[in-house]
């Protein structure tokens, strides 16, 4: 298993893993963001990761988008892999709302992260970890973490 790097350590919660890939929260209650990890050591573009892994990973993310439409009501979804910051490959899954405190620009230094209070990061957690086991092809390869 690859190591997290420590800054997605400090910025997230794992919440589980999936077939490829680690699933995390990160700790900014401004908006549902999720991030996927592929568990691959040394790889920091997506081109690296083989032809299965790509897509397994496209299909892992495709998850991710449905459900925050589906169950966070997003208006939009912003998925990216930047690595500017942290080089290990992972991708962001953000929902944006029209009325989100960063709408339209993108959420990297728009306004300081809000914690979860206790009882939001449940919500969110148990709201993320239910809409999971019922993605058909998943129930078997998901492993929650909390």
């Amino acid at each position: 298993m690859a190591e997290l790097h420590p800054q997605l350590q400090n910025d997230c919660l794992l919440l589980g893993e999936f077939e490829l890939c680690k699933l995390l929260l990160m700790k900014d209650a401004n908006y549902p963001w999720f991030i996927l990890v592929p568990d691959r050591h040394g790889i920091t573009e997506i081109y690296q990761l083989d032809e299965a892994a790509q897509r397994q990973l496209m299909r892992e993310s495709s998850v991710m988008a449905r459900l925050l439409v589906e169950h966070f009501q997003a208006d939009k979804v912003n998925i990216a892999a930047l690595g500017n910051v942290v080089p290990q490959l992972h991708v962001h899954h953000i929902a944006r709302y029209l009325e989100d405190p960063a709408w339209p620009a993108p959420v990297w230094g728009a306004c300081p992260a809000r914690a979860y209070t206790g009882e939001a990061l449940q919500l969110t957690r148990d709201k993320t970890l239910l809409a999971l086991r019922g993605q058909a092809g998943f129930e078997s390869a998901w492993k929650p973490s909390l």
